[in-house]
C-alpha cells in the first residue's frame, strides 16, 4: 500500500504532545452556552402531541407543530438535558443535503434526486428564515462548504464540478500545503454553533407554548386501551393522541428499529482562539466549512471567536452497540487528529487545543435519515441521520408531523421517505462487518481511492459504510 499525506508529512511527536498537554476532555460548545433549566416530569399529563427527545429532531418537531397549530398542546420529554448529545457536540455544519450528498442520493433515488436537492435547499432557507424570525443567537454563517483534494487522485473527482477550484484558487481561499484542488458549494451549507442552536430552539419552543421536561427518560410506550399512547417515565406518564420519537442514536422505543442503526463514535478537537497573525497565515477569510475527500475524512471550521474545530477520520464502533461516556476518552484518536491538524496547517505549530471530545453518530446503512409510523399511525419516528442531522432534522420534523396528520403530502410520497434501510446484523456479525469495512476503506485511502471487491459488493446491495 501507498502512504497518505498525513503519513508523508507527519509532525514531530513533541508538537502533538505540546498541543494536547492541557486539553480538557469536554465539549467546547456545551461549555460555551448558557443553559436554561427545565423541570423533570412530576405528574401524569394528557396532551395532543408528545415528543421523545430533546435534540434537534425533537425540538424542530415541537417548534413546527406549534407553528402549524398554535392551539395544539405539545409536551417534550428529554432523558437528560436539552441538546446534550449529538445536537450539542457536532461540528456545526448545517447542510442542505437530505441524502448525505449528491452521489449517495443519485445512486439510491435517481428519479428523485433533483427534487430532493431542491427540498434540501428549501429546508436550509427555512432554517435561515427561522433564525432571523425569532432572533436566534446561533452564530449562523451561510458561508458554504469547501471540499478539498489532498491527494493527486482526488483532484479529478472535482474537475467537472461547477465550484471547482484549481490548486492556486484553493490556496487563495485557505493556505495548506495539503490542498491540491477543491469544490466550493457556496449555498448548500451554513455554519452554526451547535449548542446555541439547541438552546435557542428550546427557547423558541417554550415561547410558542411547548412544555419541556428534562431528566424524564421514557421507559416504555404503551396503549391505554382507547387508542391513545402512554409514555411511561419514572416520575409520571404522558398520554397523547400522537407521539414523535426523536431518540437519535439511543435504543429505539420500537423493537422493530433496534437493528436499523448503530452508534459510531466520532472524535473532535478544538483549538484556542487564533491570533491575528495566525489567521493571516492560513487565510480562510471566507470562513467556509472544510472537508477533505478520503473515505476517512476530516471536517473543520472556524468558530465565532476564531478557534478551529478539527474532527472526523476515526469512526469507532464498539462491540454491542452501546453508548457509553467512557468511549469518548480515546487518546489514540485525539492524537491522530492532532497529528493530522499540524500536517494540514504546519504554520500553526505552537497552537494548543483547549477541548477534546467525542459523540456517537446514529449510522444507518443508507447514510441518511429514515422514517416510519407505528401503532396505526399514532407514532412517527425519524432516525439514522449518519452525521448530517443538523439541517435534515427540520425536514424530518415536517415528515413526522405530516405522517401523524394522516394526510398524503409531497414529503410522505417520496420514495426516499417511504423506503427503509437494510438493518445491520446482530452481534457478533455487526462488529466483525463494520470493522472489516473500516479496514477496507483505510486500504482504499492508501490505494488511490480504489475500492476493493468487498466494498463494491456492499455498495451494490446498499450496505456500504460512511465514516
Amino acid at each position: 500500500m501507498g502512504t497518505t499525506v498525513f503519513e508523508r508529512q507527519k509532525p514531530a511527536d513533541s508538537v502533538i504532545d505540546a498541543a494536547l498537554r492541557d486539553t480538557r476532555l469536554g465539549v467546547f460548545w456545551l461549555d460555551d452556552v448558557e443553559r436554561v433549566e427545565h423541570p423533570p416530569l412530576a405528574a401524569n399529563l394528557t396532551t395532543d402531541l408528545a415528543i421523545v427527545g430533546g435534540g434537534y429532531a425533537g425540538l424542530w418537531t415541537a417548534v413546527r407543530a406549534k407553528e402549524r397549530d398554535p392551539q395544539r398542546r405539545v409536551v417534550l420529554l428529554e432523558a437528560s438535558r436539552i441538546a446534550w448529545a449529538a445536537s450539542g457536540r457536532n461540528g456545526g455544519f448545517c447542510e442542505a443535503s437530505l441524502t448525505h450528498g449528491h452521489e449517495n442520493g443519485v445512486n439510491r433515488w435517481p428519479e428523485e434526486i433533483d427534487r430532493l436537492e431542491e427540498l434540501g435547499l428549501e429546508n436550509l432557507d427555512a432554517i435561515e428564515a427561522t433564525v432571523a424570525k425569532y432572533g436566534m443567537d446561533v452564530d449562523f454563517e451561510r458561508t458554504g462548504q469547501l471540499a478539498v483534494a489532498v491527494e493527486p487522485h482526488q483532484v479529478e473527482w472535482y474537475r467537472e464540478e461547477h465550484g471547482f477550484l484549481d490548486e492556486d484558487a484553493v490556496q487563495a481561499e485557505v493556505h495548506s500545503p495539503t490542498f491540491l484542488a477543491g469544490d466550493w458549494d457556496r449555498e448548500g451549507c451554513a455554519m452554526v454553533h451547535p449548542a446555541k442552536l439547541g438552546m435557542e430552539l428550546a427557547r423558541v419552543a417554550v415561547e410558542l407554548g411547548v412544555e419541556i421536561y428534562e431528566h424524564s427518560i421514557v421507559r416504555a410506550v404503551e396503549g391505554d386501551g382507547s387508542g391513545l399512547i402512554r409514555l411511561v417515565t419514572p416520575s409520571g406518564t404522558v398520554t397523547a393522541d400522537a407521539v414523535a420519537l426523536a431518540t437519535n442514536v439511543f435504543p429505539s422505543l420500537l423493537k422493530r428499529n433496534r437493528l436499523m442503526t448503530v452508534p459510531v463514535y466520532d472524535y473532535v478537537l478544538m483549538t484556542e482562539p487564533l491570533s491575528a497573525s495566525q489567521l493571516e497565515s492560513i487565510g480562510w477569510s471566507n470562513r467556509q466549512g472544510l472537508a477533505d475527500s478520503a473515505n476517512q475524512f476530516h471536517y473543520y471550521r472556524l468558530t465565532a471567536d476564531n478557534r478551529i474545530l478539527f474532527g472526523g477520520y476515526d469512526a469507532i464502533y464498539h462491540f454491542g452497540g452501546k453508548v457509553r461516556p467512557e468511549y469518548e476518552d480515546r487518546m489514540e484518536s485525539h492524537r491522530k487528529l492532532a497529528s493530522h491538524f499540524f500536517t494540514t496547517f504546519p504554520q500553526l505549530e505552537g497552537l494548543t487545543f483547549t477541548h477534546r471530545w467525542a459523540g456517537a453518530i446514529d449510522s444507518s446503512s443508507r447514510f441518511c435519515a429514515f422514517f416510519g409510523t407505528a401503532r396505526r399511525g399514532r407514532i412517527a419516528y425519524a432516525t439514522g441521520f449518519t452525521g448530517l442531522g443538523v439541517g435534515a432534522a427540520r425536514f424530518a420534523a415536517d415528515v413526522m408531523l405530516d405522517k401523524l396528520s394522516g394526510e398524503s403530502t409531497e414529503r410522505t410520497e417520496l420514495k426516499m421517505v417511504k423506503e427503509k434501510p437494510i438493518p445491520f446484523p446482530p452481534e457478533p456479525a455487526a462488529a466483525i462487518g463494520i470493522n472489516l469495512v473500516r479496514a477496507a476503506m483505510n486500504q482504499a485511502d492508501h490505494n488511490e481511492g480504489k475500492r476493493n471487491l468487498f466494498l463494491k459488493a456492499l455498495d451494490a446491495v446498499g450496505m456500504g459504510f460512511d465514516s
